[in-house]
């Protein structure tokens, strides 16, 4: 296939105007419940569906993949530093895992990633032993007030 002057412009100004971010994943162990398991009819089915055991504390290997909006190819955020600074959330006791959902702790990380890196669109996946889990993304909008 050749590519022609016009072919190669539009490639071009489709790269410039590409959404480029950065991920980087870790993880973390944490105990967590679901009170609601107990007395949910929805979750407490007395049958092969039910789930009133999660209900009592139950421990986690919590899977993260972190993904943060760049501006160029020159990475404004670097991914190792980034995620340092993401795992000692955590190390540091400024946010925890235990007792929260997947989307209650990524609700809680992005919180802070606002704060460090505003004006970013993130998206972030939490699982439970990498097995289930959410992905949330969160669109950044300006204040237009």
């Amino acid at each position: 296939m050749t590519i022609t002057s016009q072919t190669r412009n539009e490639i071009d100004n489709n790269m410039q105007n590409a959404h480029r971010n950065i991920w980087v994943t870790f993880r973390k162990e944490g105990v967590h419940r679901y009170p609601a398991a107990e007395t949910d009819a929805k979750l407490k089915t007395n049958d092969q569906y039910d789930v009133s055991f999660l209900a009592y504390p139950h421990r986690h290997i919590f899977h993260f993949k972190v993904q943060i909006q760049v501006f160029h190819n020159d990475r404004d955020v670097e991914f190792i530093q980034f995620k340092r600074w993401l795992e000692n959330l955590y190390e540091q006791g400024t946010l925890q895992l235990n007792y929260k959902s997947c989307e209650m702790i990524a609700d809680d990380l992005y919180l802070q990633i606002a704060g460090r890196y505003p004006g970013r669109d993130v998206v972030i996946d939490v699982a439970e032993d990498g097995e289930n889990g959410c992905s949330i993304y969160y669109q950044y909008v300006a204040n237009t007030n």
